[in-house]
């Protein structure tokens, strides 16, 4: 089995930084693929960006230049850099994991328990 856990949501004020961490562990073999989504109370939730099979990256428009998607293999830890947040930026994030669990290419997916980030001075 495979969890995942969410961290370094919290308060900024507009134009400051966060940065949000995805650990995963269990049964992983490779993480075939990383998206980060936000969602609002009563909206639907949205893709904030996302790394495809074979590798890029892509980000949605309103985050373009200001997000960057980063990850470190040895720690099966993604991460989501936010700059220049603004107020609009407040929501949950969560992340939604691919993972590849043994040789022959079964896949488990999953999402995080999301965190706040809430952008207000």
């Amino acid at each position: 089995q495979v969890q995942l856990v969410q961290s370094g949501g919290g308060l900024v004020q507009p134009g400051g930084s966060l940065r949000l961490s995805c650990a995963a562990s269990g049964s992983i073999f490779s993480i075939k693929t990383v998206d980060w989504y936000r969602q609002a109370p009563g909206e639907e939730r949205e893709l904030v960006a996302a790394v495809t099979t074979d590798g890029r990256k892509n980000y949605a428009a309103f985050v373009k230049g200001r997000f960057t998607m980063s990850r470190d293999n040895a720690k099966n830890t993604m991460y989501l850099q936010m700059t220049s947040l603004k107020p609009e930026d407040t929501d949950v994030y969560y992340c939604n994991v691919e993972v590849i669990i043994d040789d022959y290419g079964s896949t488990w997916n999953g999402w995080g328990q999301g965190t706040q980030v809430t952008v207000s001075s």
